[in-house]
């Protein structure tokens, strides 16, 4: 314990106050810093000036700054359909075909591709009224595996020895990454083409290491190097391959005699 000339504790309320107003000065600086309008003069916005601005400046800079990053996800979304759309329904014409003959789905991701990878497979598990449920795991989703493979192993292969375990030829691999060189990702998609799976990847900036694998059988990449509209464009691809495969497997239910016609082509 820390103390004072005159012996005592430097732990009282004066040092406690002063503790605390320094700790409140540099959250204030922190979030300054990531929200430079909420603090900026009013004859200074735009610049990183931590002083308090007036409420109408202040709102005036929150709708401009919301405005363009719509602008920026609509264009990037845009952008991803025009280049994507034929591979989007041929990846989405083969996941059909997978769960058609009993294929599963596995989802993969690290952090917030860790949230979407989940949202995937709730997409296929659940798809509300009149839609066909699929099977569909988030591999993350067991924290005794991931914990004891990354404790006893390495998390570098917390999705490939659960591939290499659950994995069968027909099934489903769809890894999620902003980056593109998920080390963990890169693992499951090796496994994965060794056991004959589908391999689906949705990456960011240029791909990344994704970019340079040939285990990746449909390979997505948002071109952005901003992670914010990377994760908002691959959630739009991902929610497309969820509908267009539906729609597919909907229509082959429907009209049987199609696949027939199709598997006698290819015969």
């Amino acid at each position: 314990m820390n103390r004072g000339t005159n012996g005592h504790s430097n732990t009282g309320p004066a040092a406690r106050s002063a503790a605390q107003s320094q700790s409140a000065r540099s959250q204030s600086d922190d979030l300054a810093s990531l929200y430079p309008f909420l603090y900026a003069h009013p004859d200074n916005l735009g610049q990183d000036t931590p002083t308090a601005g007036d409420l109408e400046a202040v709102l005036a800079e929150v709708r401009r700054s919301t405005v363009d990053k719509a602008h920026q996800i609509v264009a990037l979304r845009r952008e991803v359909l025009a280049r994507d759309s034929q591979r989007l329904a041929a990846c989405a014409s083969a996941m059909a075909a997978a769960f058609a003959t009993g294929g599963r789905l596995f989802a993969i991701g690290n952090g917030g591709s860790c949230t979407d990878a989940a949202d995937l497979a709730s997409l296929f598990l659940h798809p509300g009224p009149g839609r066909r449920a699929l099977p569909a795991f988030a591999l993350t989703g067991d924290i005794a595996v991931l914990t004891a493979l990354s404790n006893d192993v390495s998390f570098d292969v917390v999705f490939a020895r659960q591939i290499a375990a659950f994995g069968r030829r027909g099934d489903v691999v769809v890894g999620l990454s902003t980056s593109g060189n998920s080390t963990n990702l890169v693992r499951a998609f090796e496994e994965a083409s060794r056991r004959s799976l589908l391999t689906v990847g949705l990456a960011g900036y240029e791909g990344g290491a994704m970019a340079e694998l040939g285990s990746i059988d449909h390979l997505f990449v948002v071109p952005s190097d901003s992670v914010h509209r990377i994760q908002e464009a691959q959630t739009t691809i991902y929610h497309t391959l969820w509908e267009l495969t539906v729609d597919e497997l909907t229509s082959r239910m429907r009209h049987p005699e199609r696949e027939s016609d199709r598997r006698s082509l290819v015969e």
